[in-house]
C-alpha cells in the first residue's frame, strides 16, 4: 500500500460484470477530477489467442483438461506484481492491452487476440486502477493484494455470472454455446482455487443475486434485469462505514448482517457513488498532501 502513490483493483471473473463497476470508478475519476492510469488483467495473460490455443492443446495432450486464462500459469502474475510495487513506490510501470475485437484492433492498429507493445504508464498519475482477474491474487511469490489500497469484488452468484458470461460470448463474440460451457468446466478448478479466495482479500465485494429462476442458466435468453436483482454489499471492515446514512439514501435497502447492506439492484449505481467516492477522494487526498 501507498499514500503517495495508491492502487484501486477491481477483481472478479469472466463475465462478472467487472466492467460495469470501472464505469462507475470512471464517472467518478471524472467529476472529482483524478488523473488515473489504467491497467488491463488481460493485458498480463501469458499467451495471445494463437499462444493460448497452441498451450491448451499441449496441455490437453498431457492429460490437463483444466488449463485456463483463470489460472497462475497462464497469467504473468510475478510481473503484474512487479509492476504494482514499482507504482506504489515511484508512481510509474509499464502495461499493454490485449486487442479483443475488431473494434479494439482498428483503435490500436493491430490484429484481434494479439497484444499492443509495452508502454510506460503516464506518470503524475493520482492512482493506478486495475481490472481483471487476479487484482488481489497471493501466490508464493507474489503478494498482489497488499500492494492495493483499495479492492473491489465483483462476485454474482454463480449461476448468474454463467448466464452473464453465455450470453455476452454469443452475442457479441460469436461462440457458440457448447464452446462456452466447455471453457466454463475447463476453468472451474483455477475458479475455485484462484479466483474464489480473492474475495475473503477485497474490502468491499459487490454480489449481485437474481430474484429470477436461474436453475438452469444453460438454457436461458436473458439476463436478469437490475429490477429483477437485489445487491449484497460486503465490508470486510465495517468500521467508519455509515450504515444508517447509505440505508436513509439507498431507497428499499437493509442491514443482512453487521458489515453488510442489501440493496435493489436498480440501485446499484447510486450506491456505488455513495460507497466509493469518499474512499476516492480520501486516497487522492492523502496523496496530495503526502506530496
Amino acid at each position: 500500500m501507498s499514500v503517495r502513490h495508491p492502487i484501486i483493483c477491481v477483481t472478479g471473473s469472466s463475465g462478472s460484470g467487472t466492467t460495469t463497476v470501472k464505469n462507475t470508478f470512471e464517472q467518478i475519476f471524472r467529476r472529482e477530477n483524478v488523473n488515473a492510469a489504467y491497467i488491463e488483467g488481460d493485458a498480463f495473460h501469458r499467451y495471445d489467442r494463437a499462444g493460448m490455443k497452441t498451450e491448451l492443446a499441449r496441455a490437453e495432450g498431457e492429460g490437463n483438461n483444466h488449463f485456463s486464462h483463470f489460472g497462475l500459469e497462464a497469467n504473468l502474475i510475478d510481473e503484474l506484481g512487479a509492476v504494482f510495487k514499482e507504482f506504489s513506490q515511484h508512481g510509474t510501470g509499464r502495461t499493454r492491452n490485449y486487442i479483443h475485437d475488431e473494434l479494439e484492433a482498428a483503435k490500436y492498429g493491430s490484429t484481434p487476440g494479439t497484444f499492443t507493445d509495452w508502454r510506460d504508464i503516464d506518470t503524475g498519475s493520482d492512482l493506478l486502477f486495475y481490472e481483471g482477474l487476479h487484482g488481489a491474487v497471493v501466490t508464493p511469490t507474489t503478494d498482489l493484494a497488499s500492494f492495493v489500497d483499495l479492492k473491489i469484488g465483483v462476485v454474482p452468484v454463480i449461476n448468474l455470472e454463467w448466464i452473464q458470461k453465455l450470453t455476452r460470448d454469443r452475442n457479441s463474440r460469436g461462440h457458440s454455446q457448447e464452446a462456452i460451457t466447455d471453457t466454463i468446466l475447463r476453468r472451474m478448478p483455477d475458479y475455485v482455487n484462484t479466483i474464489v479466495p480473492q474475495f475473503s482479500k477485497t474490502d468491499i465485494n459487490f454480489q449481485r443475486v437474481p430474484m429470477v429462476d436461474t436453475s438452469n442458466p444453460f438454457i436461458s435468453r436473458t439476463i436478469p434485469t437490475p429490477d429483477e436483482s437485489m445487491v449484497v454489499i460486503r465490508f470486510r471492515d465495517p468500521q467508519g462505514i455509515d450504515f444508517p446514512y447509505l440505508v436513509s439514501m439507498i431507497h428499499d435497502s437493509f442491514m443482512s448482517r453487521a458489515n453488510s447492506i442489501v440493496i435493489p439492484g436498480g440501485r446499484l449505481d447510486i450506491a456505488m457513488q455513495l460507497i466509493l467516492t469518499p474512499l476516492i477522494k480520501r486516497l487522492v487526498e492523502n496523496r496530495r498532501r503526502a506530496g
